[in-house]
């Protein structure tokens, strides 16, 4: 019989697990649904992309912030407060009568998902002792990662039958039930060595900086990469950023604690997590694009087609939390990149349907257990006290990097059809490329984790006995 601790663990499990679910599902119908959206408000699919722009702005910036907040005035309090937030947004969304209240709204979504997102891993660091909390984390990501099954299904589904507002309506339920169960049963923890202050400097700084460099990025393509407001925006990121590192260096309690790039695991690991999380990206993009403006899917089939990644992204989640728990890490997360490499190089030459469908599961499978593993890892080897921070940090370069690539391989696209390639063989070149950057990762990681195992297995020289006398 499982204990009332263990018990009081798993429906925390539940609740976490049920948040990001509703997260990941909302981010991934939302794409689907932009062209009706367009219908319906007289506008145009480019202009109704600041839907999704705004709301990965705000994810981006405020991640690190939310991820200390909750260590220092408590997890419990900033999840449950995330996830009211989430749900409080979705049903304005659901209401908005224009273009820009949407937008306005989509802004509260995200600062929401900002807090859920690094907040439920600390949740979880600290809701299970340290050998089963890899387990749980691993297994909640891949419930959530269902969510990229299910969002461009329920998108499509939505879109073309009851309608796209309903993907917002989807939210309150499920918002709902995580809160009941949340307020129930998660323990509040904080980092008891921090006073309950925050660094109001620290977090205008890194806001500031990181949601430049993300507009900067993902607007660049409309503006001209070259363009007096992209260079503007660009050089304003990197003042902000460099002044956050000169004000983080001379606080008593940092925003940050930048010893923690200095930890040679925790960077490898986020580094490997970051090029393998812009595969994932890229190739999600890619392929909607070729599934419908290349092979003709209507959205509610694109989604279906989309199911075998997703299930995939799903079940790394959960092999990635049975993977931490091995004593080199860093090795089963290059030998993984390796293979995602070999997916991605098997889409890029991919013709027939069946060929096509596998590898982009493979591509599913192999990413999504690399990002998975990249969150699971990098809490095995931080103090627990600052879990919130380094999940703010991992999952703030993944996303945002990630917003980086699309953005990049957007304008790549344009370029090359541009220069006479088809569409089919401008994606299947970007995704080659790709796919041979991350084989160089993937290569990378595996040699320096090899070194590394090779020197704890050389036997330490003894020490030369004392002379006598």
């Amino acid at each position: 019989m499982p204990s009332g601790t263990d018990t009081r663990s798993r429906w925390t499990l539940a609740a976490v697990a049920m948040a990001l679910f509703c997260v990941q599902i909302d981010y991934f119908a939302m794409n689907l649904a932009l062209p009706r959206m367009a219908d319906e408000f007289g506008t145009s699919t480019s202009d109704l992309q600041w839907i999704i722009s705004v709301y990965m702005l705000a994810l981006g910036a405020f991640m690190v912030p939310a991820g200390r907040i909750g260590d220092i005035f408590g997890r419990r309090r900033a999840l449950l407060t995330g996830v009211a937030l989430f749900g409080a947004a979705s049903v304005a969304c659901a209401l908005a009568p224009s273009v820009g209240v949407l937008i306005a709204f989509r802004v509260a979504q995200g600062i929401g998902a900002a807090l859920i997102f690094p907040v439920s891993v600390s949740v979880l660091t600290n809701a299970y002792q340290s050998g089963k909390a890899s387990h749980a984390i691993g297994l909640t990501y891949g419930i959530a990662a269902l969510g990229n099954a299910a969002g461009p299904l329920i998108g499509g589904l939505f879109t073309a039958t009851i309608g796209w507002r309903w993907i917002f309506w989807l939210n309150l339920p499920l918002t709902l039930v995580s809160l009941a169960i949340g307020a129930r049963v998660v323990t509040e923890s904080f980092d008891e060595s921090a006073p309950r202050r925050i660094d109001v400097a620290g977090l205008a700084l890194i806001s500031t900086g990181i949601g430049l460099f993300t507009l900067t990025f993902d607007r660049a393509p409309g503006w001209g990469w070259l363009s007096v407001t992209t260079l503007i925006a660009f050089s304003g990121s990197l003042l902000a950023l460099a002044a956050f590192v000169v004000v983080e260096n001379r606080v008593r309690w940092p925003l940050v604690d930048l010893s923690l790039v200095r930890n040679a695991r925790f960077t490898i690991l986020v580094t490997a997590g970051a090029v393998a999380n812009i595969a994932y990206a890229v190739t999600i993009f890619l392929s909607t694009v070729s599934l419908q403006d290349v092979r003709g899917l209507d959205p509610l089939t694109a989604g279906l087609a989309f199911l075998g990644p997703s299930v995939g992204a799903a079940i790394g989640g959960v092999l990635a939390g049975r993977l931490a728990t091995r004593r080199a890490p860093a090795l089963v997360m290059g030998a993984t990149t390796v293979v995602a490499a070999l997916s991605l190089c098997a889409l890029a030459g991919s013709r027939g349907w069946a060929l096509y469908l596998l590898a982009l599961s493979a591509c599913g499978l192999t990413l999504g257990l690399v990002y998975a593993f990249t969150t699971v890892a990098t809490q095995a080897v931080v103090r627990p006290e600052r879990a919130g921070e380094a999940a703010g940090v991992t999952l703030t370069v993944l996303v945002s990097l990630a917003g980086v690539g699309v953005a990049v391989s957007s304008t790549v696209l344009e370029v090359l059809q541009h220069n006479g390639l088809s569409a089919a063989r401008a994606i299947d070149s970007v995704l080659a490329v790709l796919g041979v950057l991350l084989l160089a990762a993937g290569a990378v990681v595996l040699w320096t984790a090899r070194r590394a195992v090779t020197r704890s297995a050389l036997p330490q020289p003894e020490a030369s006995p004392r002379p006598a006398g």
